[in-house]
């Protein structure tokens, strides 16, 4: 009567592998090396950016989800220059606004901001000076009075600025906590009445904003802001004319008051019905958007950093199964004697392979959580949150190379004549 092996069980050939690994373990280091490298990458790279995702969400969400960014240039980050058809667009202008305000229903409020009146060859230097200390960091801002409640700043002391200061062109400011701690580095508070010098004026600090809960690498754009009345701002720098609007939708009908927006700057600006719009209009998805993208861009690096160290990894494989075929081929014919098939054979080396990627990748996984949380802890401006799917994803993928890089090792050792190996030294 013919002998026959029992099929094999996965908790056997788990067992069987583990003890192949166990017996040669320094190769099987090397071996899966490249698996680790591979892994370890794009887990870490995906923790990164996962993280730094959450915050920009967060950061866009506390400014406002219902708001609405209308510039005469292209806002958010780009990958590209502007072309200078682009940069020739005219500027947006306050009687602009005011018609959206009046003519757009679903808009509820809408704010102006001349952005960076010390730049773009204004000729006004917005560098602040008190007590022989200054501050040149100032991304110094003109805007209406009611900026602060479109855009949810609050303030850590004093006030922000009204419609009157607007009105009577007052020269008061509103600064960020960066430029409070430059120029007031042993004060907590107090700030406020306090007189500085800006672009040759005498200006009152009636102010001082209160750090952003999210930020990102530690930090918000209000944190260098300087905020001073819209109308002063077009007085001192009259050469600057750049105007962003900022519009608050209505409940439940950001898409309305967008299409408005565009239909009556459409109008305004003569543009023609085939044409593109010559000025942007984004919400704060689409400033994720524009983010996704770039973080897109960085993923598909990643994946193919990792995929060398995968592929280096899984040819290693192969050769350390072609090895092991060699090495074992008296063990293969003898279990052909007794009547083990060749499915059996191909499935033992297949499990064999995978066994030893999947390793590779728990050890992958195991180093990439240890250092998302060394860089949270040196660097806790730096987020790195470790998604579920990115562990899966690791692991699937380092047995998946087991499988496609163990094919031809356990091909060929189950094409092994059961004589021959029986004879082989």
């Amino acid at each position: 009567m013919k002998l026959r092996l029992p099929k094999f069980i996965p908790r056997e050939m788990l067992l069987m592998a583990l003890d192949n690994v166990r017996a040669h373990k320094f190769r099987s280091s090397l071996t899966v090396l490249g698996i680790v490298i591979g892994v370890m990458v794009a887990i870490v790279i995906a923790s990164i950016l996962t993280g730094m995702r959450g915050n920009i969400v967060k950061m866009v969400e506390e400014y406002g989800s219902n708001n609405i960014y209308v510039f005469h240039l292209t806002t958010g980050p780009m990958l590209h220059e502007r072309d200078q058809s682009e940069r020739t667009r005219k500027p947006l202008t306050p009687e602009d606004a005011e018609a959206i305000a009046a003519q757009a229903p679903a808009v509820e409020d809408i704010a102006l901001e001349a952005p960076n009146i010390g730049g773009g060859g204004s000729g006004f230097d917005d560098t602040i000076s008190v007590d022989g200390k200054t501050y040149r960091r100032g991304n110094t801002r003109a805007v209406t009075h009611n900026m602060a409640d479109i855009g949810n700043a609050s303030l850590s002391e004093g006030r922000f600025i009204s419609e009157q200061d607007d009105l009577n062109r007052r020269s008061v400011m509103v600064i960020g906590v960066n430029a409070a701690s430059a120029l007031f580095p042993d004060k907590t508070g107090g700030i406020v009445g306090t007189r500085v010098k800006m672009g040759g004026y005498s200006w009152e600090i009636i102010g001082v904003l209160a750090k952003r809960k999210s930020t990102f690498f530690g930090e918000n754009e209000e944190d260098n802001a300087v905020f001073v009345p819209f109308r002063t701002g077009q007085q001192v720098a009259p050469g600057r004319k750049y105007v962003l609007f900022v519009a608050r939708a209505r409940t439940g009908q950001l898409t309305e008051a967008m299409t408005q927006i565009e239909e009556i700057l459409r109008a305004r600006r003569a543009v023609k019905f085939d044409a593109p719009n010559n000025f942007d209009v984004k919400t704060a998805d689409a400033f994720v958007t524009q983010f996704d993208s770039i973080f897109g861009m960085v993923g598909v690096i990643a994946i193919a950093i990792s995929s060398v160290g995968l592929m280096v990894g899984g040819i290693g494989v192969m050769n350390i199964m072609l090895v092991s075929v060699t090495e074992r081929t008296q063990e293969i014919g003898v279990r052909k004697a007794i009547g083990a098939r060749r499915r059996d054979i191909v499935h033992q080396f297949l499990f064999e392979a995978m066994t030893l990627t999947m390793l590779g990748g728990v050890i992958g996984v195991v180093l990439a959580v240890a250092i998302s949380q060394i860089v949270m802890f040196f660097i806790p401006e730096l987020p790195a949150a470790i998604p579920a799917w990115a562990v899966i994803s690791g692991l699937v993928v380092s047995i998946g190379v087991g499988l496609v890089f163990g094919v031809w090792p356990a091909m060929k050792a189950s094409r092994l004549d059961p004589i021959a190996c029986l004879r082989y030294e």
